[in-house]
């Protein structure tokens, strides 16, 4: 998929599901385990801002992030890296993501959900 401009909404997301996160203290934060959910920070590329997120703990160990703002260029593989303040949390592999803007854009200008084939055309199960 090739986006029209460097802007186009189709490279923004603000979902995104990694794999078993690796917790710097070998245990994931006690808010989370506690709670299932905890206010952070993440960053998938080493020079950009911190984007503020919440983190949804999975059975298995790995997490959903949910973004307060949509980020460019999300793409599996790449590894998201978790922050509290100063301190980094852990990291987990970034396996999967949720719609884009741009697909979500689509939906409601068509009072309706993307089909599932339009998802997996977009966004291949790992």
């Amino acid at each position: 998929f090739k986006a029209p401009s460097s802007d186009h909404p189709a490279l923004y997301r603000d979902l995104l599901r990694t794999n078993r996160v690796h917790w710097i203290a070998e245990e994931p934060p006690a808010e989370l385990v506690r709670e299932k959910m905890m206010e952070c920070h993440f960053r998938f590329q080493h020079q950009m801002a911190l984007v503020p997120c919440v983190l949804t703990l999975n059975q298995d160990g790995s997490v959903w992030v949910t973004l307060v703002k949509p980020a460019r260029a999300i793409t599996p593989g790449q590894f998201a890296v978790f922050y509290k303040g100063e301190e980094c949390l852990g990291s987990g592999k970034i396996l999967r993501m949720g719609p884009s803007v741009y697909t979500l854009q689509q939906g409601k200008n068509r009072e309706e959900s993307p089909k599932k084939e339009e998802i997996d055309k977009i966004e291949p199960a790992t």
